[in-house]
C-alpha cells in the first residue's frame, strides 16, 4: 500500500519527468534486485550466495580482484563464471520496459549510465550506443597480462561451475594473442590493468547526448553510497533527479530532487501510472 505522502512524491517525480526532453538513467546494483540478482550488501550477503568462499574466508573484495586469475583461474572463474551464467539466464524485470516507454515519449530518448556489469539494459532492448558501463562488462573479455589493449566478446565461453567447491571445472578462456588466461573486462578492486577502451568510447556517446539534451531528468535506481560512482555522476549533472532506493533514498533539501524509498520495479510502475494521469503517453 502506497501512503499519501509517497503518492505525492510519485506525482512530483512524474511531473519532473514530463517536463524533460531526455531521460538520463543512472543505475547501481539495486536495479537488478527485482530481476532476482544479488546486490552483495555486506560480507554476510555475499557469503550467503557463495558459501564455498565463506569457508575459505574469501571476501567479495578479495575475489572481485584480478589477483586470482593468473595462479588460480579455476577459483577466479568459479565466481565470475557463475555470475556470467546467472546474468545470461536472467530476464530483466518490467521496470526496464517502463523506462523505455518513458524515453520513447521524449525528443532525445534516453541514455544509461550504470556501474552494473550484467548487461541487463542491453538485454532489455536498450541500444549499445545509449549505454555507459562505467565498470565494464562481464560479457566481454581481456587478457590478464594485457598483452594488447584488446577486448572481445565472451560469447564462446560456457562456464561450468561446481558451486559446492566454488570452482570452474572446464577450461578457462584464453587470450587469442598470447594464450594467457583471459579475465572479464571489468574494473575490479585494486585493478591497474583494466582495458577501458570500450568504456571510453561509450563516454564519448554520452557526452554527445548530453550536449544535445537541454533539459534532462535523471532517474537514479538502486545506486548506493558504498561505491558511489553512479551517485556522484548523477549529482554532477545539475539536473532534476528522481532517486529510487530502498535503503538510501535521501536527497538534498531545497532542490527539485525527489526521493522514493522503494524498489526499482515498484517505483517505476507507480511513476508510469502517475504519468498516464498527466496524459504523458501518446503526446509525442
Amino acid at each position: 500500500m502506497v501512503s499519501s505522502s509517497q503518492q505525492a512524491r510519485i506525482h512530483n517525480a512524474a511531473t519532473l519527468i514530463s517536463e524533460a526532453d531526455g531521460l538520463l538513467i543512472t543505475a547501481g546494483a539495486g536495479m537488478g534486485v527485482d530481476s532476482g540478482l544479488p546486490d552483495f550488501r555486506g560480507a554476510q550477503g555475499f557469503w550467503r550466495h557463495y558459501p564455498a568462499l565463506r569457508a575459505s574466508g574469501i571476501r567479495f573484495e578479495d575475489i572481485a580482484s584480478p589477483v586470482y586469475f593468473p595462479e588460480r583461474p579455476e577459483l577466479a572463474w568459479g565466481f565470475y563464471g557463475h555470475r556470467l551464467a546467472l546474468y545470461r539466464n536472467t530476464t530483466p524485470h518490467a521496470g526496464f520496459q517502463v523506462l523505455q516507454q518513458i524515453a520513447s515519449q521524449m525528443p532525445n530518448n534516453a541514455f544509461v549510465f550504470t556501474s552494473n556489469v550484467d548487461g541487463q539494459f542491453q538485454k532489455a532492448g536498450f541500444a549499445p550506443e545509449q549505454i555507459v558501463e562505467c565498470h565494464g562488462s562481464i560479457h566481454h573479455l581481456q587478457c590478464t597480462e594485457t598483452c594488447r589493449q584488446d577486448i572481445w566478446p565472451a560469447d564462446e565461453f560456457e562456464p561450468q561451475v561446481d558451486m559446492e567447491q566454488g570452482r570452474l571445472v572446464n577450461l578457462p578462456p584464453r587470450c587469442p594473442h598470447c594464450g594467457s588466461v583471459a579475465r572479464p573486462n571489468i574494473m575490479m578492486f585494486n585493478d591497474w590493468h583494466w582495458v577501458d577502451t570500450r568504456s571510453r568510447r561509450q563516454h564519448q556517446h554520452l557526452q554527445a547526448w548530453l550536449k544535445r539534451t537541454r533539459h534532462p531528468v535523471i532517474v537514479e535506481l538502486g545506486a548506493g553510497t558504498a561505491i558511489a560512482t553512479v551517485r556522484y555522476f548523477g549529482e554532477r549533472q545539475k539536473a532534476p533527479m528522481v532517486r529510487i532506493n530502498v535503503h538510501e533514498a535521501t536527497v538534498d533539501k531545497g532542490t527539485k530532487h525527489v526521493a522514493l524509498a522503494m524498489g526499482a520495479q515498484e517505483a517505476l510502475s507507480q511513476i508510469r501510472i502517475a504519468l498516464e494521469k498527466l496524459g504523458f503517453f501518446g503526446c509525442k
